[in-house]
């Protein structure tokens, strides 16, 4: 008895035993009607649904630029290069290999090189968002400041209006002198 099954499976004699109707499975993917004809996986006696190994879902997060990518690509491509050659390089030093200085060398030349492809990547995105400009959404607490002081601002243009108004009637509404 596979998960599903056991998970469907009626609970201990609760309203099952004058039940006769057939019960409809529910699908658990979101685009297959819980009836549908589809084919089933298995050959059983009892139709399941087909479901695909994966559910597409949208990207939480906007795809990086062009340029942006291309560096980053060709970054990870040279850290990993000098990833590789470091590990030569340590293999030939332990088995004592006339290669171990070269590869040594050609290392601390490629790590100079992978660090001006990571600040190229930095670099990169930089010059993009200030090109391009970038959608910033504020926080909802730099939401909640601007709130506030434009309330104050409303506030404090209300109580001005209600001040001048005041002056202009010259004090004719006071009901005391004092």
């Amino acid at each position: 008895m596979g998960t599903a099954e056991r998970q469907e499976a009626p609970e201990s004699g609760v309203g099952t035993a004058g039940s006769t109707a057939p019960r409809r499975r529910e699908s658990r993917v979101h685009d297959i009607p819980a009836g549908s004809d589809m084919p089933s996986r298995r050959g059983t006696a009892r139709e399941e649904p087909y479901q695909p190994l994966w559910v597409e879902e949208p990207a939480r997060r906007r795809r990086l630029p062009d340029p942006v990518r291309n560096s980053a690509v060709r970054a990870v491509l040279i850290i990993a290069v000098t990833l590789l050659q470091a590990m030569v390089a340590f293999l030939c030093t332990l088995a004592g290999s006339w290669l171990a200085f070269p590869m040594v060398l050609s290392s601390v030349a490629s790590t100079v090189v992978a660090t001006w492809g990571a600040l190229d990547v930095w670099v990169t995105r930089q010059v993009w968002n200030q090109r391009h400009g970038v959608v910033s959404t504020p926080s909802s607490t730099a939401r909640a400041l601007r709130r506030e002081r434009r309330k104050a601002r409303r506030q404090a243009r209300v109580a001005e209006r209600t001040q001048e108004r005041i002056r202009r009637q010259g004090g004719a509404g006071q009901l005391s002198h004092s």
